[in-house]
């Protein structure tokens, strides 16, 4: 049996490779193409994401691989690994430098090891399952914060804003009037990763996909802090929605949630 350690240095390599490719054609040409009408994909996302690709199947070529380009409909495996190779692909192709690359490995449908690599900062957040998180050579925790009132969060809206009622300005404004300040970056995995370095003090989002918070929800827990669905449920990557926070206000986080929900059956 392949030993965490290894998992953990062939994936490291992938990521590390991958981020320094983002960073040597960050600002240069490259071609950009759209998904829908506010989802881009840019020709930076593809190469970084076959270069990862090759790298662990490569290493491990039993394994499956779930990536948001070429491979977002894979089949899970007893090990699988699962990859977002540009998370902040609107950020890159605007020369905004918020973005990043995020792997997690998934052992018999558990989290056991994340990535997430921000070259911009050159910051390396690391997670082992039952092990803790890092950024660098250290260890982090999520704050101590301990009310929404005090609290600084972060969120993202949907590819498909422009056309579904369900985009996320409702939960928006409400939390916005509830929490010291909301800030919205544009990487749903660096928002996790800044939960639980203490950053941020909480995340909600809906319309995830796995690649986009399988590293991050690991790190969250591993750093002591809380991830559920919308109704409190133990977050799965596998869920559209998400709530992640210190664990120390997250009751308060689903009290607003619930709250939005009651208003909308309310209105239909």
């Amino acid at each position: 049996m392949v030993p965490i350690d290894e998992f953990a240095r062939v994936g490291t390599r992938a990521a590390l490779e991958a981020g320094g490719l983002l960073m040597k054609r960050f600002r240069t040409g490259f071609a950009v193409s759209h998904k829908g009408d506010v989802n881009l994909v840019t020709e930076i996302d593809v190469a970084a994401e076959q270069l990862i690709v090759s790298r662990l199947l490569e290493a491990f070529p039993s394994h499956a691989v779930l990536a948001e380009e070429s491979r977002p409909d894979a089949a899970p495996g007893v090990h699988t690994w699962i990859i977002d190779p540009l998370d902040g692909t609107t950020n890159y192709a605007h020369g905004l430098p918020v973005f990043c690359v995020s792997i997690g490995l998934e052992i018999m449908g558990e989290l056991v090891w994340g990535i997430v690599y921000n070259p911009n900062l050159e910051e390396v957040f690391m997670a082992r399952r039952g092990e803790g998180a890092w950024m660098n050579d250290s260890r982090i925790e999520v704050s101590a914060v301990t009310t929404l009132n005090e609290s600084l969060l972060a969120t993202g809206f949907p590819y498909d804003i422009r056309t579904s009622e369900q985009n996320n300005l409702d939960y928006f404004r409400e939390f916005a009037l509830r929490a010291q300040a909301v800030r919205r970056a544009g990487s749903a995995a660096l928002d996790l990763c800044y939960v639980a370095a203490g950053r941020f003090d909480g995340f909600w989002e809906l319309k995830l996909s796995p690649w986009d918070c399988a590293a991050g929800y690991l790190m969250v827990r591993e750093a002591g802090g809380a991830v559920t669905n919308f109704k409190g449920d133990p977050g799965s990557i596998w869920d559209r929605e998400c709530v992640a926070s210190n664990g120390r206000f997250h009751d308060e986080m689903l009290a607003v949630i619930r709250e939005m929900a009651s208003l909308k059956i309310a209105d239909r």
